[in-house]
């Protein structure tokens, strides 16, 4: 009997375990779906990448190379663009796609929604700008489309400002969680979407005029960033899991492998620029300022040239993205342009106050601002006014080398850029060899319609005209 009822408890275990048994290894304390501010965050960690690379320096010779000269001398190699596409941007369209699931526990649901349309838009305006047309509308299906169209970069950059608009029009009272950037803050959100439109719209200052200062003007009277403290940062962290590239190269691996280009150096040494002592660290020879030139082979002696400062790799040093400088530069550029009112007296105004934001955001001695300004060289002059801004934003974007790149092949500044053996800056990137094989159709139209048939790094993009 005693067996019996054993079997019979036994029996009654297992037929009430067949209600639960879906459930029992869910741990309700750690859910097995990262919720929508968890997946924007997870996209948010992959803007340093978009500044944080020898390349993009390279693109825009801020820096020499010293130890792997060749690396910087535009080979003819193509670069990918998948990790963008299978990380931060396939998170944010995942968000994106499931509006109806998202937790309003987490911050209104309509702004989570824009801040994923916000970054959406900067992923993309920085890839378009890099390599030209890119796959857009039929881009981040995951299976159900692994050969997407490629989209031209004017078609993209429309979208964008559509999608831009989208975003800042459907924000609403209220922050969001889990947002490292702005810490939920919406209205600065809404002023970087703004002040991504302006900054967009000075890109079609060559190939369309009439739309770039449309959309300039409304980018204008809806706000944009107006301080320092609204800049778009990546702000690394003392801590190994989210510390500075340069720092993990240098500090932690010893690669004293990049210098300050003689590009650089010859634009901030002869005018005594206060940001130089930020930039750079003095030569370890006879401690001067010493640049080197870009795409030099043989004279590569660490000791002999300016290394980068120690603000710029240190373990927390921040990722400058979209700054209240740029914005300023822009509408200097703008008013000399005539796009919006005051000419050069809006122009001047723009420009000092440009430099002094990019002065101070960078931590350089701001008590030597007015004698800097006062130099023939800085000192806003009509005739050349152009050159300054395009100049000292250049300077300004240091490390941002992708961005400082696309303002040279827009602008033609600085105008000391080198050719080393022979090869001058690129126009833009080269799709990834994998792309003929495996989207081979839309492929060879995308490189068909752009440049007649075969790549370089010498095609232009939709908006170089020059």
């Amino acid at each position: 009997m005693k067996k019996i009822n054993i079997m019979i408890v036994t029996a009654l275990l297992l037929v009430g375990c067949n209600k639960f048994d879906d459930e029992i290894n869910i741990n309700p304390n750690v859910p097995s779906q990262a919720s929508g501010t968890q997946l924007i965050a997870n996209s948010m960690l992959s803007l340093s990448g978009l500044s944080s690379s020898p390349q993009g320096e390279f693109m825009s010779q801020y820096l020499s190379e010293t130890q792997y000269v060749n690396a910087s001398l535009y080979p003819q190699s193509s670069t990918s663009f998948y990790d963008w596409y299978q990380g931060p941007l396939m998170n944010l369209q995942t968000v994106l796609n499931s509006a109806d699931e998202i937790s309003a526990l987490e911050g209104p649901v309509v702004n989570q929604l824009a801040v994923a349309k916000i970054l959406k838009a900067y992923y993309m305006w920085s890839l378009t700008d890099r390599w030209g047309d890119i796959p857009y509308t039929e881009a981040l299906m995951g299976a159900d489309n692994f050969t997407p169209k490629y989209d031209t970069q004017e078609a993209i950059y429309t979208s964008l400002f559509s999608l831009l608009d989208e975003a800042t029009g459907a924000i609403v009272s209220g922050s969001i969680t889990n947002d490292i950037i702005y810490n939920g803050d919406m209205t600065k959100w809404s002023t970087l979407a703004n002040s991504l439109k302006m900054l967009m719209a000075l890109r079609l200052s060559e190939v369309n005029p009439t739309l770039g200062k449309e959309k300039f003007a409304a980018a204008m009277q809806e706000g944009v960033l107006a301080a320092n403290s609204g800049n778009f940062v990546f702000k690394h962290l003392a801590d190994a899991n989210n510390q500075n590239y340069w720092f993990s190269q240098i500090d932690l691996q010893g690669r004293e492998w990049w210098a300050i280009s003689s590009t650089l150096m010859d634009k901030m040494k002869p005018v005594s620029d206060p940001r130089l002592r930020v930039y750079a660290q003095p030569n370890r020879t006879d401690g001067d300022y010493t640049g080197l030139i870009f795409g030099e082979k043989v004279n590569i002696d660490t000791e002999k040239y300016a290394l980068l400062g120690d603000a710029i790799h240190a373990q927390d040093a921040p990722v400058y993205l979209v700054t209240y400088a740029q914005v300023l530069f822009a509408q200097a550029e703008a008013a000399k342009l005539g796009w919006i009112a005051g000419s050069d007296v809006t122009a001047k105004e723009n420009y000092n106050k440009a430099i002094a934001a990019s002065m101070s955001q960078w931590g350089a001695d701001t008590s030597e601002l007015e004698g800097f300004m006062m130099q023939p060289e800085i000192a806003y002059n009509p005739a050349t006014a152009i050159e300054q801004i395009a100049t000292q934003r250049w300077v300004h974007l240091f490390m941002h080398g992708y961005e400082g790149w696309a303002e040279y092949r827009r602008t033609g500044f600085p105008n000391n850029m080198v050719a080393p053996d022979g090869a001058a800056v690129p126009n833009r990137q080269i799709y990834i060899e994998t792309e003929q094989f495996n989207n081979t159709e839309n492929y060879n139209e995308a490189v068909q319609r752009q440049f007649g048939g075969s790549e370089s790094l010498y095609g232009n993009v939709w908006w170089d005209v020059n």
